[in-house]
C-alpha cells in the first residue's frame, strides 16, 4: 500500500481522486487538504462518496507522502509547492496547467514530464513529477497523434470540441451557473484557448512543422464529457486510416479506435478515449470523445500513479459507462 494526499480536494477532480482512491486497492488516502474545509466531512463536499469514507478535510499537509495530487487552481500549484518542501520519496502529480509547456517543466530541481501515457509512457513510469494533461488538450492530441506520428498532418486541422460544465471548475460563473447553461450553447475563446500550448508541443514531438490547429471550444448544456471532431486532408483509404489508428493505439489501455459511431455517454464516468474515423472524399473526420473529469484529468492521474508505481495500468480504473 502507499500512502496519498491530495491537495485542493473540495473542488470537482479532488472529488473524483476521493472516489477513485477510495476504491483503488493498493492506495491508501493519508489525507485531503482544504483551505475553505479543514476539519469538515468530506462527505459535505462530495455526497457520493456517503458510506464509503469517514475522512475529514484536513488544514495539515503531511510532506512524506508517498505521492501527492494537486488540485489548484492554474497558477497556485507553483505557489503552493514554493511553501511546501515534500520529501524526496514524494512523487507529485500536478492537474493544472503550471508544468505542462517544456518552459515551464522544471521547477527548482524538479522535472516534470508531460503526463500523456499514449505518448510518454515510458518517460512516466521512470518519473518522480507529472504534469497530468488538459481535458480538452488529452481528447484532441488522442485523436491526432497518428496522424502526426505519420507525418500526415500537412494542411490546416479544423477542430471542434464540446465540453460540460464541470470543465469550468466547482465556483460558478456567469458561463456555469443552471440558468445560463440549460438549454444553452456558445464558443469561447475561439482559435486561442490555453491548451493549444500543450497539443501543439505534443504534436510537433512527433511531426515537425505540422499544420495549424485552429481551435474552437464549445460550452455544451450538459455536465461531464467532451466530445472532440477534427478534421483535414487525408490521401489514403479509410481502412489506411484505420490501420493507422490501431496500430498507435495497440498497446493503450484506455484508448479504443472503433469503426461504430461513438457518442458521449459511453465514455462518461470512465477513463476511456473513444476514438472513430469517417472519410468524406479527401477529408479524413476524427471523433474523439472522454469523459473530463478522468480521462481528462483526476483518471489519468491515477493512470500515471499506477505507471509511477508498477501497479497494473488499469488498476482502479476498472469503470464501466452508464449509457441508459
Amino acid at each position: 500500500m502507499i500512502k496519498a494526499g491530495i491537495i485542493g480536494g473540495s473542488g470537482y477532480t479532488g472529488g473524483e481522486l476521493i472516489r477513485i482512491l477510495l476504491n483503488h486497492p493498493k492506495v491508501e488516502i493519508d489525507f485531503v487538504f482544504s483551505t475553505t474545509r479543514a476539519d469538515k466531512e468530506i462527505t459535505t463536499a462530495h455526497p457520493d462518496v456517503l458510506g464509503l469514507t469517514d475522512l475529514k478535510f484536513t488544514g495539515k499537509v503531511n510532506l512524506d507522502v508517498d505521492v501527492v495530487f494537486l488540485c489548484l487552481g492554474h497558477g497556485n500549484s507553483t505557489k503552493f509547492l514554493d511553501g511546501n518542501k515534500f520529501s524526496d520519496k514524494t512523487r507529485i502529480i500536478d492537474l493544472s496547467n503550471d508544468f505542462r509547456l517544456n518552459k515551464d517543466s522544471v521547477y527548482e530541481t524538479k522535472e516534470f514530464v508531460y503526463g500523456l501515457p499514449e505518448l510518454k509512457k515510458e518517460s512516466i513510469t521512470h518519473a518522480k513529477y507529472i504534469a497530468n494533461p488538459g481535458c480538452f488538450a488529452t481528447a484532441i492530441e488522442l485523436a491526432l497523434l497518428p496522424l502526426a506520428k505519420a507525418q500526415l498532418l500537412k494542411a490546416q486541422v479544423h477542430v471542434n470540441a464540446v465540453t460540460g460544465s464541470t470543465g469550468a471548475g466547482v465556483s460558478p460563473s456567469a458561463t456555469t451557473h443552471f440558468s445560463w447553461r440549460n438549454g444553452n450553447v456558445s464558443w469561447y475563446k475561439p482559435f486561442t484557448h490555453q491548451h493549444l500550448g500543450e497539443i501543439n508541443e505534443s504534436i510537433a514531438s512527433l511531426q515537425e512543422k505540422p499544420g495549424e490547429i485552429m481551435f474552437l471550444p464549445m460550452r455544451g448544456n450538459f455536465t461531464r464529457g467532451i466530445m472532440a471532431t477534427a478534421y483535414t486532408p487525408f490521401e489514403g483509404t479509410l481502412e489506411d486510416a484505420f490501420t493507422l489508428y490501431k496500430d498507435f493505439y495497440a498497446h493503450a489501455k484506455f484508448t479504443q479506435v472503433t469503426q461504430e459511431p461513438i457518442n458521449l455517454k459511453q465514455v462518461v464516468n470512465t477513463n476511456q478515449c473513444h476514438i472513430h474515423l469517417h472519410k468524406h472524399n479527401d477529408v479524413l473526420l476524427i471523433t474523439s470523445a472522454i469523459d473530463n473529469l478522468l480521462k481528462g484529468a483526476s483518471g489519468q492521474a491515477v493512470q500515471n500513479m499506477n505507471l509511477m508505481f508498477g501497479f497494473m495500468e488499469s488498476e482502479g480504473l476498472q469503470l464501466k459507462a452508464g449509457v441508459f
